[in-house]
């Protein structure tokens, strides 16, 4: 039987890509289409093939004002929250209380310590005690978390990028003490979303780092792959995929053949880890529209590792991962709807009706 789905930030990237793979998916039916925020008294709901036009003639479903009194008279089995990080903070629990398996793309439920949100999101979190039970959905190293859980918080786009990268050599006892490795990674501008701004116009785009010290994603990124960095995002001249580039320092005696053994052990029946033969090195175009990330290093004779890492930032960096977890959690194959073939992607396609 099918899993009745709703969406609640069908209006912006994250929201639409999901809604696109849901589409797809044989074990979803999606019932319920919501925007992330209110709308004035009277205006008309529009169809989502008016925001994001790729979907004409496959979903007319209107994005409705959300509300959790309509939520809930759908019955749904599971709503995937792309909404902003204080929204999902209210949202998240209420439906999980009424029956709903909630899977949140905000960071909302992704950091174990409350008392970090104020600094790096800017509210004061209330929901300790659904902080205390929320897995962090990052499948591939805590896949056994999910099963039964009522709200999963869907990693960041950065911190899957690092993490994936970083976490099976910090569990291998790789790095060298006290060594902080240095991530540079590089976003298309989807992921700024879809807000207005002068630095994701066409003709302002450039390559630029931003936030520089101070990224919200650092603290998760350090949580979840266990150790601290040193973290600087770019904005990119393109729009959409992540290409990390990981300085570590090693142990003494590890090689590129040891380190590769690591991430071969580590993801050996993954499905949406590819690790490249040595002299090939990740393309966002290669996971363009896809749930996998690429993983490429190389070792020089003094200890030093350059771990490069590629996902798209809308798929696997975002509703991808939550299609994942969603398959988990409901007992569908891990691959189910994430693996049919060539879509219609991109901000290329997204940006002629809309976007995240």
């Amino acid at each position: 039987m099918k899993k009745r789905v709703v969406i609640v930030g069908a209006g912006g990237y994250g929201g639409a890509e999901a809604l696109d793979l849901l589409l797809g998916h044989p074990g979803a039916e999606v019932v319920g289409l919501y925007g992330s925020s209110s709308r004035g008294s009277g205006e008309r709901a529009p169809v989502i093939e008016e925001v994001f036009t790729r979907f004409r003639g496959r979903c007319a479903l209107p994005v409705e004002a959300a509300d959790v009194g309509s939520i809930t008279r759908l019955a749904p089995d599971a709503a995937f929250l792309a909404t902003p990080h204080e929204a999902s903070h209210e949202l998240a629990p209420v439906l999980a209380d009424s029956g709903v398996v909630v899977f949140d793309l905000s960071a909302a439920f992704r950091l174990q310590d409350a008392t970090l949100y104020p600094e790096h999101y800017g509210f004061e979190h209330r929901r300790g005690d659904v902080l205390a039970r929320a897995p962090y959905g990052l499948c591939e190293l805590f896949r056994d978390r999910i099963p039964g859980a009522k709200v999963i918080a869907v990693p960041g786009c950065y911190p899957t990028s690092a993490i994936l990268a970083l976490a099976p050599l910090v569990r291998a006892g790789a790095l060298r003490p006290g060594h902080r490795p240095i991530i540079d990674a590089v976003s298309g501008v989807s992921g700024a979303g879809r807000s207005p701004a002068v630095k994701s116009l066409f003709c302002e785009v450039s390559l630029q780092p931003y936030n520089v010290l101070r990224h919200r994603h650092r603290p998760e990124i350090d949580a979840y792959a266990g150790v601290a960095t040193i973290f600087t995002p770019h904005l990119g001249p393109y729009d959409r995929g992540i290409l990390s580039t990981i300085h570590v320092e090693l142990e003494s005696g590890w090689t590129q053949a040891s380190v590769r053994g690591v991430y071969a052990g580590a993801y050996a029946n993954e499905p949406f880890i590819r690790l490249l033969p040595s002299g090939s090195w990740p393309a966002v175009a290669d996971v363009r529209g896809t749930n996998y990330c690429d993983l490429a290093w190389a070792v020089d004779d003094q200890g030093h590792a350059i771990v490069v890492s590629a996902i798209d930032n809308l798929v696997k960096g975002a509703a991808g991962q939550a299609v994942q977890c969603f398959n988990i959690r409901f007992g569908f194959s891990e691959t189910t709807g994430l693996l049919h073939g060539e879509r219609v992607t991109g901000v290329s396609a997204a940006v002629t009706g809309a976007g995240r």
